[in-house]
């Protein structure tokens, strides 16, 4: 089985995914994200996937409608069922403008099989970039723990 490392979704950002100051919603821009970030952690491990986390969504920069969108999709890190996803939007003028990035984040998906998480195959980063991504993955799940007991304490307050 070959191990799918990464995913490029392109398309043009159609009417439908309009907000109300005439740009691309995102919410639609979140679908975009989970679409990619979901086949990414299929062709991995093979199996159906869950999203467990998606943190630091970050818009920063408006998406016209007739755009040419590339959400790229690329895995992080693994752990013994989870997979770290980064994922990159990016966008340009399909007449010929630069493309610019217009969103990153990060996901984590799980494999599952039989309803339990289900073991995925260990990622080795193969090029210097590769581990440049390892390292920001292990950095942001270390600070999302902080986040997570942070949540935690906050939401035990209106907990019943």
């Amino acid at each position: 089985m070959s191990l799918q490392r990464e995913i490029t979704l392109r398309f043009l950002a159609e009417p439908g995914d309009v907000n109300f100051s005439g740009k691309v919603h995102g919410g639609a821009v979140m679908r975009w994200i989970d679409l990619a970030g979901f086949a990414c952690a299929m062709g991995w491990s093979g199996m159906y996937c869950v999203t467990v986390y998606v943190g630091g969504i970050a818009f920063e920069n408006p998406i016209a409608i007739g755009d040419l969108v590339e959400v790229r999709a690329r895995m992080m890190l693994t752990g013994s069922s989870s997979m770290h996803i980064g994922i990159e939007v990016c966008a340009r003028d399909p007449r010929g403008d630069a493309m610019r990035r217009t969103t990153h984040c990060m996901m984590v998906f799980v494999a599952m099989a039989d309803g339990k998480p289900a073991p995925v195959p260990a990622f080795e980063p193969a090029s210097d970039e590769e581990r440049e991504l390892q390292d920001y993955a292990r950095r942001i799940s270390a600070l999302r723990k902080d986040l997570d007991a942070e949540r935690h304490r906050f939401l035990r307050k209106f907990d019943g």
